[in-house]
């Protein structure tokens, strides 16, 4: 017979790189507009990553690190 598991989640957290790419910027990239990219796929910014070597990882780390200060805020440093 299987044990059942149980699990809660009792916190979540996310990150946004700062970097703020608009459809105006992008219009200026490629041959569009805003008005076409909000009639068709309907944002109007997107976050980018920047740096070197930066990836998805770095992105989880922030996230995880923000959760962590958040939800244990006697912890007086995180090592990352």
């Amino acid at each position: 017979m299987m044990t059942k598991i149980r699990a809660a989640i009792t916190g979540v957290h996310g990150y946004l790189p700062e970097y703020i790419l608009t459809n105006e910027e992008l219009s200026k990239m490629v041959d569009t507009t805003d008005e076409w990219i909000m009639k068709m796929i309907g944002i109007k910014e997107r976050r980018i990553l920047k740096g070197e070597g930066k990836g998805t990882s770095d992105l989880g780390a922030a996230a995880v690190k923000g959760l962590l200060e958040r939800h244990i805020p006697h912890q007086k440093k995180l090592i990352f």
